[in-house]
């Protein structure tokens, strides 16, 4: 089966997830991917000891669909091991600070004069400008700069601390990939690579920027203040709802005719005249606003869960329950669209992991192989580019793989 990027060779240079992330979903769609790991050392100062190591290695389904070599790049035979690699790559995915790949020998200027049509990825905290490019970073420390951890929440308690998901993987991951895919595209009529520059922070930005109520800043409307919007959980119609059986429902009815179907189905026309209106994208909740919230809570509270959702979806309103994890890994809506599968890996026995969320009716996406151990592929790599067995003994013996 043709997949969208057989033939395209990638070298993952990083310990950072979200690179995995975007090395994973290029690898999920068809490219060779060698993922570049530091040679394991008892007591390293990254390790969590041998237990927790061994279980970060089987959990991480990132690494899924690539070949593991390990170099040691503080050494110039490892180094030389990369330049070979170079010469037939397309794609290079690093995820360091500036300035430390270029003590590696594995800078973009050095790379791109082995090979000119390399495209080089680098995902950074903040970029590879500016006055905070050295800055050490994660995910909780771009929201806050962004600007986006001072929307979220209550403005009477501190800002809630979200997942790791915003700037680490909507926001670096996903611009990595496009960014990278854009690259190949311009390639193929340029005949020249490039280096693709991605900071979490921009990411981070760039995807706040998108809601209502900071676009209208953009454009000379009132500067927007956390609570002070449809997100803030004091709107009935964009909250979240305790059940009977001390479950939780979410209710997004934005739109007017979604939210009369919402009160047709609680039998509460008074309460139509809650709906959204476009002045709520920047102001706190009226008090009458609060108040259907109040009785709204009072009224969902004596029904379990299941019942809700069964009767909301007879009259078309948008809730959906709030799964545990456990529950949401046996949804069947989930399930059907396989998203979760057997993680094929015998090391551990019923181990599951995600499945490919983008869809292709021709050419999709396909797991190929289980995360490796680290090194595995090191010496059939190291076979492949020429060097024999006799040098690789060496090479582990100066401590190069």
């Amino acid at each position: 089966m043709v997949m969208p990027l057989d033939g395209i060779k990638i070298l993952e240079l990083n310990r950072v997830a979200p690179g995995s992330f975007c090395g994973m979903m290029l690898g999920d769609m068809g490219a060779e991917i060698i993922k570049i790991d530091t040679p394991v050392r008892d007591g390293g100062k990254k390790s969590q000891g041998p237990k927790a190591d061994r279980l970060w290695l089987l959990s991480e389904f990132t690494n899924r669909n690539k070949k593991s070599l390990t170099l040691n790049l503080k050494k110039p035979e490892a180094q030389k091991v990369l330049h070979e690699l170079i010469k037939n790559t397309d794609v290079l995915i690093e995820g360091f600070r500036p300035g430390v790949t270029t003590r590696l020998g594995a800078d973009y200027q050095t790379l791109r004069t082995i090979n000119s049509r390399l495209i080089y990825c680098s995902l950074s905290g903040f970029g590879q400008t500016g006055p905070y490019k050295y800055r050490a970073g994660h995910d909780l420390n771009y929201l806050a700069i962004s600007g986006l951890l001072s929307q979220i929440g209550n403005p009477c308690q501190p800002p809630p601390i979200p997942l790791n998901v915003v700037a680490d993987y909507a926001g670096a991951t996903m611009h990595g990939v496009a960014g990278i895919l854009l690259a190949l595209i311009a390639r193929s009529s340029t005949g020249c690579g490039q280096q693709v520059d991605i900071a979490y922070l921009d990411s981070a930005f760039a995807l706040l920027s998108a809601v209502p109520g900071i676009r209208n800043y953009f454009v000379g409307s009132k500067e927007p203040r956390r609570g002070d919007n449809v997100f803030s959980g004091d709107y009935a119609y964009y909250c979240v709802y305790q059940t009977s059986d001390n479950k939780w429902i979410t209710v997004g009815c934005m739109e007017p005719w979604l939210w009369e179907n919402f009160c047709d189905a609680l039998n509460r026309p008074d309460f139509k005249n809650a709906k959204m209106r476009t002045e709520d994208f920047e102001n706190p909740a009226s008090d009458r606003a609060k108040e259907v919230k109040r009785e709204i809570e009072k009224i969902i509270g004596k029904k379990t869960r299941e019942e809700w959702i069964a009767l909301f979806e007879e009259h078309d309103v948008c809730v959906g329950e709030v799964n545990d994890f456990s529950e949401a890994i046996s949804d069947p809506q989930l399930s059907s669209r396989q998203m979760v599968l057997d993680l094929g890996d015998q090391r551990v026995e019923g181990g599951k992991q995600p499945g490919v969320a983008i869809k292709l009716s021709e050419t999709p996406g396909k797991i190929r192989g289980r995360p490796p151990e680290i090194g595995e592929h090191t010496d059939s790599i190291l076979n492949s580019l020429g060097y024999t067995m006799t040098e690789c003994k060496k090479f582990r013996e100066i401590g190069a793989i």
